[in-house]
């Protein structure tokens, strides 16, 4: 055990909190499994706020993607963007801007179930996977989402109070079709852009499932390569 260099597997497992046995009394195998499973954790989690970071957030979108086209099951996707956040690290500082971020991300977490994702996306930017989030409760879900942000006040080290806002956009896989993580974030990201542009603190969803599918899902469906005209 002395022989591998693990002063800064330790060393990042220790300042991160993260429990582990004692390296004087646990069988080796113990403390290998628990420092594994420990950096295998701060791997998947964002630094700031705790949650799950992009990469986590890319494997649950993948597989819920893959469960929908299974099941049928609806799930939405959401992207949430701080409302000009450059302005609150302008006017307070940084600290103060990541203060911002580490009190949306909780106010996020508190606002889903426990079978949803919610990921600091980066930057400023958080996203969140709802399984079984049927198409007729969606606005309602994003809206509330956006109200408890916008009601909240978050106290900066100063002292000061400050209320931020939330841009939504949102859309839900397609259902009994064989998609990809990137597409059904770029329609979320398109519901996003739009909410940016209608003038911020609001929320975008698509009006409805999408039925129809873009030619690379249509390959994803049939399993070809190059798309054949003959199959529009």
């Amino acid at each position: 055990m002395h022989e591998l260099k693990l002063e800064q597997a330790l060393s990042l497992l220790q300042h991160a909190g993260y429990p582990l046995p004692s390296l004087s009394d646990a069988p080796v195998q113990t403390v290998l499994q628990a420092l594994i499973d420990g950096l295998c954790d701060l791997s998947l989690r964002d630094a700031l706020t705790g949650l799950p970071n992009r990469r986590h957030f890319r494997a649950v979108v993948e597989r819920e993607i893959d469960r929908v086209a299974r099941t049928g099951e609806s799930a939405l996707l959401l992207v949430i963007d701080i409302d000009h956040f450059k302005h609150v690290n302008d006017t307070h500082g940084h600290a103060a801007g990541d203060l911002v971020i580490q009190t949306i991300g909780q106010r996020l977490a508190e606002c889903v179930r426990p079978m949803d994702t919610v990921a600091r996306f980066g930057g400023e930017e958080f996203a969140m996977v709802l399984p079984n989030c049927h198409p007729a409760y969606g606005e309602a879900v994003a809206e509330r989402i956006r109200r408890t942000v916008e009601g909240h006040a978050i106290r900066l080290p100063s002292g000061q109070e400050i209320h931020v806002t939330v841009s939504v956009g949102g859309a839900f896989a397609p259902q009994w079709v064989r998609s990809s993580a990137a597409l059904w974030t770029e329609r979320a990201d398109l519901q996003l852009y739009c909410a940016k542009t209608e003038g911020r603190n609001r929320v975008c969803l698509e009006q409805s499932v999408v039925s129809s599918v873009s030619s690379e899902e249509k390959c994803m469906l049939f399993g070809v390569t190059t798309w054949d005209d003959s199959l529009e």
